[in-house]
């Protein structure tokens, strides 16, 4: 026999799982970056979530004479949807420099990425699922579980200068990882560089929607940025 109330009790329990599940409205992380084990910048970053659309900001400002460097900021802004964040429009700039600045638009009706890099044009297939170098690292709060569940996680990125598919190998998980004044459970995670690519690894707060507490990189170059979470605001 059918039992409405029970019924009903179901589908508020879902409605309200759904919801405790949900992205945050607004997210303010702040960074310490540090270049070969001295620190080199302060990054601000603000994510907000309105409705459908989304707007990630991030400033990053050097620390003593690297402040000659002026301001990088980058920006991306688009919509959300069931696969996650979908940008719409990408822009970085270091500075003064407009040589420096590099800008994407995505036209998902046409699947074409249109490029300004040095104030020149340049286009290129636009490939499901991209993302660009801001909103990707917060893609991860949207993906499925069974995604960050496997042992091999596909993105694809745009750089500003190119689209490209990277792979993220799982090298662990449930890892400690203390970072302001907080103990988070990381999901640690490593590229698999081709010869002359950069060398990255991510941590993910699995118990913070995945945000990003730290990343690594080494450059072609030898050098070795470390930037790690100072403060977390999540509303």
């Amino acid at each position: 026999m059918f039992n409405l109330n029970l019924c009903i009790i179901f589908f508020c329990l879902i409605f309200f799982g759904l919801i405790a599940q949900a992205a945050p409205q607004k997210i303010q992380l702040e960074y310490e970056l540090k270049r070969d084990g001295k620190l080199f910048a302060n990054v601000v970053e603000n994510f907000s979530q309105d409705g459908r659309q989304y707007k990630i900001e991030s400033v990053t400002k050097g620390v003593g004479v690297y402040a000659l460097l002026g301001q990088r900021k980058l920006s991306s802004s688009g919509s959300v949807n069931k696969q996650g964040l979908e940008p719409k429009h990408f822009e970085l700039h270091q500075g003064d420099n407009r040589r420096k600045s590099l800008i994407s638009d995505f036209d998902w009706a046409n699947n074409t990425l249109n490029m300004q890099v040095k104030g020149e044009a340049r286009t290129q297939a636009l490939e499901k699922g991209t993302q660009d170098l801001l909103s990707y690292a917060y893609q991860f709060m949207f993906m499925p579980e069974k995604v960050r569940a496997a042992q091999k996680i596909n993105v694809t990125l745009t750089t500003g200068k190119k689209l490209d598919q990277y792979q993220y190998k799982v090298v662990a998980r449930d890892l400690k990882l203390n970072a302001a004044n907080t103990q988070f459970k990381t999901l640690h995670i490593a590229n698999e560089p081709a010869v002359g690519e950069d060398n990255k690894q991510l941590w993910l707060a699995q118990d913070q929607y995945y945000l990003p507490v730290q990343y690594r990189l080494t450059d072609e170059d030898g050098a070795n940025f470390e930037q790690t979470l100072t403060k977390i605001h999540v509303e």
